[in-house]
């Protein structure tokens, strides 16, 4: 799987945060129902590791991703627990170093054009557009495409349902981030059931 399938597999990737591990498999499980096979899982809470490492184990047919990547020390850990893919909020070159050496597909965060560019410098042309609205949203994207119409993005921060498909109809998104469809409360609950349907209509979506 190449980092550009990560951003072909489905027109949104779920942002997940897990407070606990026993949630992730059945968590997994009503994404991949509703359509939504690559599964972003955050670093931002002691389970994450656990979390990855049981959907890698127990959810065959979810592509499970690290979030929040931002030290080499993350990727060799995700990696090692089973994540399929990395994303980070923003990147350094030598947290570039490290995920391009992990050989798993990876979406480096970007919210400057310098940015972008000295991605492209480096062979990168797959990224993460964070924040996406706080950083410009549609119109920024949309500037973007005329100059470096090289470069393809999964724009993730702030966007909802409603605004979803307006970044989806952008040549340069192959994606969107969201969390939407995981909302504290249905996990909080175990209400798998809604979580499958909210991803079905996240899967829904095309630009």
């Amino acid at each position: 799987m190449t980092s550009s399938s990560v951003l072909d597999l489905a027109p949104v990737v779920p942002v997940v945060v897990l407070e606990d591990a026993a949630d992730a498999v059945p968590l997994a499980r009503a994404l991949v129902a509703g359509g939504l096979p690559a599964i972003e899982v955050t670093l931002r809470t002691a389970a994450a590791l656990d979390a990855i490492e049981a959907i890698a184990a127990e959810v065959p047919d979810a592509v499970v991703g690290a979030g929040t990547v931002i030290s080499a020390r993350n990727v060799s850990d995700t990696v090692a627990a089973g994540a399929r893919f990395l994303v980070s909020p923003g990147w350094t070159d030598p947290l570039l170093d490290a995920m391009k050496a992990s050989e798993v597909p990876f979406l480096p965060g970007v919210s400057t054009t310098s940015e972008v560019v000295a991605l492209l410098e480096r062979g990168v042309s797959e990224m993460k557009f964070f924040p996406a609205e706080a950083a410009g949203g549609t119109a920024y994207l949309k500037a973007l495409s005329a100059p470096l119409p090289q470069a393809r993005f999964c724009p993730t921060g702030g966007i909802s349902l409603a605004s979803a498909p307006t970044y989806l109809a952008l040549p340069n998104v192959g994606c969107v981030g969201g969390s939407w469809m995981v909302p504290g409360d249905a996990v909080a609950a175990k209400d798998w059931a809604r979580v499958e349907r909210l991803a079905a209509e996240a899967a829904a979506l095309r630009g």
